[in-house]
């Protein structure tokens, strides 16, 4: 059977990463949660107290602190050498300096080398903001998911009501606002869709009905998983 890459970006809150785990989980394919990726080590920056700034530190601690994945019953588990660090990198510390940290080419070139490597035999879905244009331009299947800000905001405060993470509706509005337009005009690999990704809006949409969707392209791209 065919092992295929699925490169699915998108802005914050579009869905990338609940759609990304259904799939994997369906195809029985491996999950990268790039995004966790520049998160745990935003929040090495903060526990280290490292400026957002110093590119030459950010790339020590990738270095220095190991990122790894493991599969748990209540889902997928971040560690930053040996540390679960799942609850902490949602944190709206780290939420709120994510961007800045991974704008730094460097970071960027560390972690892509290491995301390259996860992806470069196939059988992975892999999500974030550059999959489909830098970390895996060679994916069979390319989807880019947007949504409302407003949708996506609320989806993002529900989520951290949730988990008990103090949170402001237009606060995180404000926010997802500002790292939108961050994250599409940095100078390293600006949020964009690829030329040959599948664009899906999923404001209104529930999840299995985005599931359902990309599945469609992935069959009508003649892919049978």
């Amino acid at each position: 059977m065919t092992q295929i890459s699925i490169a699915i970006d998108g802005p914050a809150s579009s869905g990338k990463s609940t759609v990304a785990k259904i799939l994997a989980k369906e195809y029985n394919y491996i999950y990268t949660d790039t995004g966790a990726m520049y998160r745990a080590i935003t929040y090495l920056a903060i526990k280290h107290q490292v400026p957002f700034g110093d590119e030459e530190q950010l790339v020590k601690l990738i270095q220095a602190y190991p990122i790894s994945f493991i599969q748990e019953t209540d889902g997928q588990h971040v560690l930053v050498a040996d540390q679960d660090v799942t609850t902490e990198i949602r944190q709206p510390d780290v939420t709120k300096a994510v961007s800045e940290v991974s704008a730094h080419q460097k970071v960027r070139e560390a972690l892509v080398s290491i995301q390259r490597k996860i992806g470069e035999h196939g059988g992975v879905v892999m999500d974030g903001r550059d999959i489909g244009t830098s970390v895996l331009p060679q994916a069979e299947v390319k989807i880019f998911l947007v949504a409302s800000v407003t949708e996506r905001a609320q989806r993002r405060y529900k989520e951290n009501i949730e988990k008990g993470i103090p949170t402001e509706l237009e606060t995180l509005t404000k926010e997802i606002q500002e790292r939108d337009h961050y994250d599409s005009t940095r100078k390293v690999s600006p949020l964009r869709q690829a030329d040959d990704a599948i664009r899906i809006d999923t404001t209104g949409k529930s999840i299995t009905e985005v599931v359902q969707s990309i599945k469609k392209v992935v069959t009508e791209k003649g892919y049978l998983l």
